[in-house]
C-alpha cells in the first residue's frame, strides 16, 4: 500500500508539473533528476528496499524538483508571496530546494552507512554523510554551470540564480545546513525506521 501511495504522488504531481509550465526546458532539465531518482529505485527495490522515511524525504524532494520545473524556481507564487510579506528582493523557492538537496542525500548516504556497515563510529559517520553533501552540492552546481553553458541565454531559469553574485556559494550552504539539520533532528527517527525495515525483510 506504502508504494502505492508514493507512486500515486509521484505521478500525479509529475503530470501536473508538465501541465503548461513556464518553459519546457527548464521543466525537463528540473524533473530529470526526478526520473533518474525513480529509475535507480525501481532498480534497487527489491533487492535492497530502503526506509519507509528515507523513501518519503526523497519523495519530498522530487515534489520540489518538480513544482521547481513547472513554475521555474525564481517564480513560485508562495514564495513571492513571502516576498512580499517579508520584503525580500527575490524568490528563495531555490533556497528551499539547496536545503532539501542537503536534507535528503544526508538521509540517504546515513542509511547507507548505517546498512551496509561501512562506517561503525556515530561520529566519523555524519562527518563523512556532511561531506558526502557538500561534495554532492558542489557537483551539481557544476551540472549547473556545464548545462548553462549547453543552454546559453535559456539558461537563467534553470540556475535561478536572480542577479545574486552569491547564489553558488549560498546554495552549496544551504544544502550544508540541511545535512546537518538531518543529523541533529531526525537521526534516531531514522535508526527506528531502518529496524523496522530490517526487520521487516
Amino acid at each position: 500500500m506504502y508504494k502505492i501511495v508514493w507512486l500515486v504522488v509521484f505521478f500525479t504531481v509529475l503530470i501536473w508539473s508538465g501541465i503548461a509550465p513556464k518553459s519546457y526546458l527548464t521543466w525537463f532539465l528540473e524533473v530529470i533528476p526526478a526520473l533518474i531518482g525513480l529509475a535507480v529505485l525501481a532498480m534497487t527495490y527489491a533487492k535492497f528496499p530502503l526506509s519507509r522515511l528515507t523513501y518519503a524525504f526523497i519523495l519530498l524532494h522530487c515534489c520540489i524538483l518538480m513544482v521547481g520545473g513547472h513554475y521555474t524556481y525564481a517564480q513560485v507564487p508562495l514564495f513571492d508571496t513571502f516576498a512580499d510579506w517579508f520584503g525580500w528582493s527575490r524568490n528563495h523557492y531555490d533556497k528551499v530546494g539547496h536545503f532539501i538537496q542537503g536534507f535528503v542525500p544526508a538521509c540517504i548516504a546515513r542509511e547507507l552507512l548505517l546498512r551496509l556497515n561501512v562506517v561503525k563510529n556515530e561520529r566519523w559517520r555524519c562527518v563523512f554523510v556532511v561531506s558526502f553533501c557538500l561534495a554532492f552540492s558542489a557537483f551539481y552546481e557544476m551540472i549547473e554551470w556545464w548545462t548553462a553553458l549547453v543552454i546559453g541565454e535559456d539558461a537563467e531559469a534553470f540556475l535561478g540564480t536572480q542577479g545574486y553574485v552569491w547564489d553558488t556559494q549560498s546554495d552549496m550552504f544551504m544544502a550544508l545546513i540541511g545535512s546537518i539539520v538531518f543529523l541533529i533532528f531526525f537521526r534516531k527517527w531514522q535508526d527506528l525506521s531502518i529496524q523496522k525495515t530490517v526487520q521487516g525483510e
